[in-house]
């Protein structure tokens, strides 16, 4: 019988994390979610709740920490670490934070969750990663690479940080026999969607919001031996948004 395949992924709660836990469920792996919040019963996963680590991503401490309790859930070998978690705070009204108003405080937590503990997760991981020749998926987004009308300046600047990350991390990672590559999400249709997203519909070549069983498909195909040979890459999946 052969070894049933581990990931661990961040955010799994809903939108893009939720469809992820799906795909990678029905191929039959174990997944390891990590989130804020505790394990919601109404996800419709087998073995959900033994499998879940509630975990404050914005705290550096907590994600170190949290590390032991992966290592001892997965025992040895993880095929797959996607970091998906990502927060974009908004001002009052949902209004867009730019760089002259969000403060300080804001940048930091936004990069904690978004890029810093991608890296700690990943180091911390690195031996299991090794040891399953895996494979680790960055998300990023389209706001990575302009500015775009609802994403703030703190998270378009850690998405575009975290796909310089992914390019080093590659370097670094390959020789232990571990992939690292990105993928750059457009306008999915998720809860984390503003207001106004319709007028951005309506200039995209494809004219249709994503839907996060498609991206949570590039994400599946960054993990298995189809993408054998790709690494350091940041793949677009938003209907030719980018164009």
């Amino acid at each position: 019988m052969s070894e049933q395949k581990v990931m661990v992924l961040t955010g799994a709660s809903r939108g893009i994390g939720h469809a992820t836990v799906k795909r990678f469920s029905a191929e039959g792996w174990r997944v390891l979610t990590c989130s804020r919040q505790p394990f919601d019963a109404r996800c419709p996963w087998p073995g959900g709740a033994e499998n879940h680590i509630q975990i404050d991503l914005a705290s550096p401490d907590a994600t170190i920490q949290a590390i032991a309790t992966i290592k001892e859930k997965i025992g040895g070998r993880l095929h797959a670490l996607v970091n998906n978690a990502g927060i974009s705070p908004k001002g009052p009204g949902g209004k867009r934070l730019n760089t002259l108003e969000t403060d300080l405080r804001t940048w930091g937590q936004v990069f904690h969750v978004n890029f810093f503990a991608s890296i700690v997760l990943a180091r911390g991981l690195q031996e299991e990663l090794s040891a399953a020749r895996g494979s680790v998926v960055n998300v990023t987004s389209i706001a990575g690479a302009r500015v775009h009308p609802f994403a703030g300046a703190a998270y378009a600047t850690s998405k575009a940080a975290l796909a310089a990350l992914t390019r080093e991390m590659a370097h670094d990672f390959g020789p232990l026999g571990v992939r690292v590559n990105a993928i750059a999400p457009g306008e999915i249709e998720t809860s984390i969607l503003s207001p106004g997203t319709d007028k951005i519909v309506e200039k995209l070549p494809m004219q249709r919001l994503g839907q996060p069983r498609e991206v949570a498909d590039v994400i599946w195909f960054l993990c298995s031996d189809q993408s054998s040979y790709i690494s350091g890459a940041e793949i677009e999946v938003n209907g030719a948004q980018h164009v």
